[in-house]
C-alpha cells in the first residue's frame, strides 16, 4: 500500500496599501510504504509483557537488596578490623614490631647496595659495547646516552 503525501504550504501578506496577497507552495511528494507484514499486539498480550516484566524486575530488585546487605555486612566486619587494629596501633607497639623494622631497614639498604651495583654493571657493560678501549672507573657514575631518533 503506497500512500502519497503533498505538503501545501499557505502564505497570507498584506501590503502597504492594504491589499492581501496569498501565495501557496506544493513541495515535492513522498512516497509511505506502510508495512503489512506488522502485527499488532493485543491487549491481553500486551498486559502479559508487561506483567512478565514486571516480575523480572521485582527479581532483579530482590537480588538487588540481598547483595546489598551482604556488602554492608561485609563493610562492617572490616570496619571492625579497622577499628581493632587502630585501637592496638594507640596501646603501643610490642617489641616484636622493633625488630620487624628494623629488619625491614636492613632490606631497604641492602636493596640500595644491590642497586647501584646493577647500574655500575650496566655502564660498564653498555660501556664495552659502545667503546671497547675505554675503561671506566668504577667510581664514576655511568653516564647514559640517549638513543638517536629514527629517521622518517
Amino acid at each position: 500500500m503506497v500512500k502519497k503525501v503533498v505538503k501545501k504550504t499557505i502564505t497570507e501578506t498584506v501590503n502597504s496599501d492594504g491589499s492581501k496577497k496569498t501565495v501557496t507552495k506544493e513541495h515535492p511528494e513522498r512516497k509511505i510504504e506502510k508495512k503489512s507484514t506488522e502485527k499488532r499486539m493485543t491487549a491481553k498480550e500486551r498486559e502479559e509483557l508487561l506483567i512478565e516484566n514486571f516480575v523480572g524486575l521485582q527479581h532483579a530488585m530482590t537480588n538487588m537488596s540481598v547483595k546489598f546487605g551482604m556488602l554492608s555486612d561485609n563493610i562492617s566486619k572490616l570496619l571492625q578490623i579497622f577499628e581493632e587494629s587502630a585501637k592496638n596501633f594507640v596501646s603501643g607497639g610490642r617489641s616484636d614490631d622493633k625488630d620487624m623494622l628494623n629488619k625491614i631497614d636492613s632490606l631497604l639498604d641492602q636493596n640500595k647496595t644491590i642497586a647501584k651495583g646493577l647500574v655500575l654493571m650496566e655502564g660498564k657493560l653498555r660501556g664495552r659495547a659502545e667503546e671497547p678501549h675505554m675503561v671506566q672507573p668504577m667510581t664514576e657514575a655511568p653516564r647514559i646516552r640517549p638513543k638517536p631518533l629514527p629517521n622518517i
